[in-house]
């Protein structure tokens, strides 16, 4: 046996002493809460690429994110969902949406879905904690039923749509399913129909929104403001202005992306200096996540990752994400601790000096030791997901072990294990530069449709071009026993049909609750 394998065994053998597999993570060691409990902004991109950050490269200039970056904690071995809701909705449960019945797809509009009332939400347990909370943007976790609404999972004030996407000037949501034509309204105040904002851009709107949030907030109280921008998010559209400055990039699509990443960038510039004008920035946290990888489809790019948004590739579930807070210990630093969406649950609530009681086990960490003190990261193994709905793929590779058909990943330590159909796997460099070609698959992986099953080290290859599933049998073993372990702690998926009952038109022209 190999040096290198004997190594990688020990590592599983030694976390299994430990009791890391398998364990739970419900009653976290929180340090003390500050003095006075710090404000904490969390503002969540949508459908933003690995690479269209300045910091990591792009041509698109981004100065607000990669001056907040660079005087804060950047976070290179973050990780989030490879689409929309799951990522959303592990933020605000702090576990895994093997544990809430969202792993297959994401909420549809037409669908009665919605994350579970069974577990409190960060925001129920953050203004428990004696927060104000204010949502502004996005929602996308279900709004079927009233006691789904954001005001009635633990927000004092919504501001936003409730759909996954939407027009962004005219903030409509329309689309055909089930063979009809459902088209309405997407935008409220709290739970009141806004229709007098045609014409206003959306993240014009949402920053304009949490300007005002921050400039009315009373000073004696903390903050919690969870902003979700509808940017980068499909369909292109971005106010004219924001383009001029890419006239270079040939291609349409790429401009008016970057022009949106450019208005985002702004709006976080604008909500950043209404804190500092109401003395609330030095005592506050304030966060920057993406929610999934970038749709390359739709003009955003992961370079140099493979993959792209809806794949279980690097380039669909590696996030970008930093920390920015005079309260960290470490500034100016990048952190390459082993941090998931999931972990922020238990890591904001302990920094408001809040309880976890009440809440279901968790599957965050918290990583405010390894964020802002640069201490070792306290997870080790990360289940992206099992999805038993998502069509089969391939032949069974291991009899008795873990299903290889069904689409699954999971990491542990350096080493990734992906099963079934884990979606498009191409490097997909950025469109302006046209002197990098596509990269086609690694030449030492079988071929892409008759292959289910992959390992690579993400440490030593974080571009996943070299699979060692044939090299390290006994490896893809041990991990497929872990996915068979997490498979057994999974609540069934919900995905139910449409209902026409959802139709805007039977409740005024607006998307809302209709049970």
């Amino acid at each position: 046996m190999s040096r290198t394998l004997c190594l990688i065994l020990l590592t599983f053998e030694a976390a299994a002493i430990c009791g890391v597999f398998g364990a739970t993570n419900d009653v976290p060691t929180y340090p003390a809460a500050p003095s006075r409990p710090p404000n904490i902004v969390f503002v969540l991109a949508d459908d933003y690429g690995f690479h269209d950050v300045g910091y990591h490269g792009s041509r698109i200039r981004t100065p607000t994110l990669d001056r907040l970056a660079s005087e804060g904690v950047r976070l290179e071995n973050y990780y989030v969902q490879p689409i929309c809701t799951p990522t959303r909705s592990q933020l605000m449960s702090g576990r895994y949406q093997i544990h809430t019945g969202l792993q297959h797809g994401i909420i549809w509009a037409s669908q009665p879905n919605a994350l579970p009332l069974d577990s409190p939400t960060l925001a129920d347990k953050i203004r428990e904690a004696g927060y104000a909370t204010h949502a502004v943007g996005k929602w996308h976790l279900g709004f079927y039923k009233q006691e789904y609404l954001p005001t009635n999972r633990g927000f004092d004030s919504f501001y936003g749509y409730l759909t996954g996407s939407e027009m962004y000037f005219n903030h409509t949501r329309c689309y055909d399913r089930s063979g009809s034509d459902w088209c309405g309204l997407d935008l409220r105040d709290n739970t009141t129909p806004v229709f007098s904002e045609t014409g206003n851009y959306s993240a014009h709107l949402f920053t304009r929104q949490a300007v005002n949030i921050v400039k009315n907030h009373p000073p004696s109280k903390p903050l919690f403001l969870y902003l979700a921008y509808q940017s980068v998010h499909a369909p292109l559209q971005v106010p004219d202005a924001y383009m001029e400055p890419y006239q270079d990039i040939q291609n349409k699509s790429r401009r008016i992306y970057a022009g949106m990443v450019a208005c985002m960038d702004e709006g976080v510039k604008n909500l950043t200096e209404a804190l500092q004008d109401a003395g609330l920035w030095d005592n506050t946290v304030f966060v920057f996540s993406t929610d999934n990888g970038g749709p390359v489809w739709a003009a955003a790019n992961n370079w140099p990752l493979r993959g792209a948004k809806g794949t279980l590739w690097e380039g669909g579930v590696h996030g970008v994400g930093f920390v920015r807070s005079d309260l960290l210990k470490q500034k100016g630093v990048i952190n390459r601790g082993f941090i998931h969406v999931s972990d922020w649950f238990p890591t904001l609530l302990g920094l408001a000096g809040g309880s976890l009681n009440g809440t279901k086990a968790l599957d965050g960490f918290d990583q405010w030791a390894t964020i802002s003190d640069g201490k070792a990261s306290p997870r080790t193994e990360l289940l992206h997901n099992i999805d038993i709905l998502f069509p089969p793929a391939g032949d069974t590779s291991y009899p008795g072990a873990f299903d290889t058909r069904v689409r699954a990943a999971i990491r542990s330590g350096d080493m990734k294990l992906i099963t079934g159909d884990p979606g498009e796997g191409e490097w997909t460099p950025p469109p302006e530069e046209d002197n990098l070609l596509p990269t086609s698959f690694s030449s030492d992986s079988p071929s892409a449709d008759a292959q289910n099953v992959w390992l690579f080290n993400i440490t030593a290859d974080p571009e996943e071009r070299h699979d060692l599933s044939q090299q390290y049998p006994d490896v893809v073993k041990k991990l497929l026993q872990r996915l068979q372990y997490y498979n057994s702690t999974a609540v069934p998926p919900r995905y139910p049909p449409d209902d026409p009952n959802c139709d805007p038109a039977k409740h005024g022209g607006v998307w809302g609750p209709w049970e």
